[in-house]
């Protein structure tokens, strides 16, 4: 593929431009392909969108020549302003365009590589682990089979095997992604999200996000107060917490079997971005001064503190859903 679309963020680091941004990229983003053969109701990209080429989420995507990305990204790794890179693989082409892709970036480059590409098998996975990536993601979205049958295309069941599949025969190098806010509840995301660490896989959290052009653009990105207990529930699971310190009723997260909690969140790790090492995605579901679901950097103290009081269930936060 000779021209490779970088975030506006990646852009500005690649091309050396100063940016205003508080918490550039740690990640190269990279989006490769033109329109998804998919139809994701949440996607700018999806087959039936009326969003530009362009665009993905929040965030604008230039094209930029292949060859001067691969270039562009290296230098910006072996100066440290980089430490992964992502590719995005829109699904139009199959494994062999994502495959060649890593496969140039790899022989140029020892940044560390992710893939998060349409995969059929787990033959596709390790294709890409041969051509060079450190790992691979398969896209769950979706916390239940019916949330995934009203958002997505194709079978939940059908993805779930796949993507533990990867996992057992790729250990350690399988990541997915869930959307909070597709129309799940707070105790089946909570279950996804166990089901998926229970196997290994790495869990990168989204906040589903209204984009103009997407299928769902009118919906309501979810209360930050429902967001905010999950993404405690998955800091505690990835811990090695069991699914039982998540209390929950009614399809609610209504507190959070553990002594000392707010002490061990702290540290504000509970409400960074998620998904693979050194992944921050600055502002992908979120403005500029607006409700940050994930902080792409550290915490301060303040920050933390309100994200604590934001979960309504800790430290005295006598609400559970009331306002959601």
């Amino acid at each position: 593929m000779k021209l490779w679309k970088l975030s506006a963020g990646t852009d500005a680091i690649v091309a050396g431009r100063k940016t205003r941004s508080d918490a550039p990229p740690s990640t190269a983003y990279v989006m490769l392909g033109e329109r998804c053969r998919n139809n994701c109701r949440f996607c700018t990209q999806a087959r039936e969108s009326g969003a530009g080429a362009n665009m993905l989420s929040r965030v604008t995507w230039p094209g930029t020549a292949a060859a001067e990305a691969i270039a562009g990204i290296d230098t910006a790794y072996v100066a440290g302003r980089l430490k992964r890179a992502c590719l995005q693989v829109v699904d139009n082409g199959g494994v062999a365009t994502a495959a060649a892709a890593v496969a140039s970036l790899s022989a140029a480059s020892m940044v560390p590589v992710c893939v998060s590409s349409h995969l059929e098998t787990v033959a596709d996975a390790k294709r890409l682990i041969a051509a060079g990536a450190e790992r691979i993601c398969v896209a769950l979205d979706a916390a239940t089979p019916q949330v995934y049958s009203e958002a997505k295309e194709g079978d939940w069941q059908e993805r779930w095997r796949l993507l533990t599949a990867c996992a057992a025969a790729l250990p350690g190098r399988v990541s997915t992604h869930l959307i909070v806010g597709l129309g799940e509840t707070e105790e089946e995301m909570a279950d996804a999200i166990a089901a998926c660490i229970e196997k290994g896989i790495t869990v990168g959290l989204f906040a589903f996000t209204p984009v103009k052009g997407a299928a769902w653009a009118d919906r309501s990105a979810p209360p930050i107060g429902r967001y905010r207990r999950v993404q405690v529930a998955h800091h505690l699971l990835r811990r090695g917490y069991g699914r039982e310190a998540i209390v929950c009723r009614g399809g609610a997260i209504t507190g959070f079997a553990v002594t000392g909690l707010p002490e061990l969140l702290a540290d504000g790790a509970a409400f960074r971005t998620s998904g693979c090492p050194d992944c921050n995605r600055p502002y992908y579901n979120e403005r500029p001064g607006g409700v940050m679901y994930n902080y792409p950097r550290l915490l301060t103290a303040a920050e933390t503190a309100r994200a604590i009081a934001e979960c309504e269930v800790i430290g005295g936060g006598a609400r559970a859903v009331a306002g959601d």
